[in-house]
């Protein structure tokens, strides 16, 4: 596939997650919730996790904010649940690897195996954009570590 065809299905992949998010909502009963912001450019994310015996059990988001930031945490709810909460964390590292543009290597998870969060890769390219595409993996950052407070 041409650079051009995989750019193209990329922005494709990002508008749907944006224009149709998952896991966008409120989660009922017991549950985290971090609220972060983006002040240079008025993203915003408010992140709920449900998280039990070290697993995040369910994750839903309500915000408002760019096209990178909503389809990021519209695919970041969608990969770190069933997940332990060490391997969520791994993701969002690699994740912030990969928004810094740097080998991704030494992983125990393949980018290919995480599917959609590939197509924000090209945000690498754009310095003022990286805090817009990581901002839901900080807050559930943040949520996983008052759970284990």
């Amino acid at each position: 596939m041409s650079f051009n065809n995989l750019d193209t299905l990329y922005r494709q992949v990002i508008m749907d997650h944006y224009k149709n998010p998952r896991k966008r909502g409120k989660l009922e009963g017991d549950h985290i919730t971090v609220e972060l912001n983006n002040p240079t450019c008025g993203d915003r994310i408010d992140l709920q996790l449900k998280v039990e015996d070290g697993v995040v059990k369910d994750a839903m988001f309500e915000g408002e904010g760019c096209s990178i930031s909503m389809s990021s945490a519209s695919m970041m709810t969608q990969v770190v649940i069933d997940k332990p909460v060490k391997d969520a964390l791994k993701i969002s590292e690699m994740f912030s690897d990969m928004m810094l543009g740097k080998e991704m290597e030494g992983y125990d998870f393949d980018i290919e195996e995480l599917g959609d969060i590939q197509a924000l890769q090209g945000v690498s390219k754009f310095p003022a954009r990286i805090k817009c595409a990581t901002l839901a993996w900080k807050a559930m950052e943040q949520g996983v570590e008052k759970d284990e407070s």
